[in-house]
């Protein structure tokens, strides 16, 4: 069952990973985030969400370890216009259009301030390509709560694009 689970998921959750913070850490957080969930796999109850969610929770939880570096990232982002691949890749999926160095400062500046939890609901439906359904499920949020929060944080990332 778990190769299975591995061969199906590993690639995009390591995909979404390396957006976030790197190949190297993604390397590390999918082996992680896999061998927590054999660990824990009758912690894992299907009436509570999918698997997908499930796997996606066990590796935000992992990443938060790594929040302050991702975070050190983002404010230099900010600080010197660096495309770091997050604000990139935000550009498409988040904000209709970024077309300078001043935008990708002011995104970057923007996930920085966010809290974690609203930053990783962001990153789980713009990079991993989540539902907004798994990415709840992922965060242990209700999916009204989700939806609603994810509603706020476009419309302020919008405001910040025509800043």
């Amino acid at each position: 069952m778990f190769a299975e689970l591995f061969d199906e998921h590993a690639h995009p959750l390591h995909r979404y990973l390396a957006r976030r913070v790197g190949v190297d850490v993604a390397d590390d957080l999918v082996s992680e985030t896999f061998l927590a969930a054999m660990r824990g796999k009758e912690g894992y109850d299907p009436e509570k969400g999918s698997v997908v969610g499930w796997l996606y929770g066990i590796a935000t939880n992992l990443l938060r370890g790594h929040a302050k570096r991702e975070t050190r990232l983002l404010r230099t982002a900010e600080r010197y216009g660096v495309d770091l691949g997050v604000a990139e890749s935000l550009e498409h999926t988040v904000v209709t259009r970024i077309d300078s160095r001043s935008h990708l400062r002011r995104i970057a500046r923007e996930l920085a301030r966010m809290p974690e939890a609203d930053r990783d609901l962001v990153l789980l439906v713009s990079l991993a390509g989540l539902t907004v359904q798994q990415a709840a499920e992922a965060l242990d949020l209700n999916p009204g709560t989700a939806r609603s929060r994810l509603h706020r944080l476009r419309a302020k990332l919008k405001e910040v694009e025509h800043a």
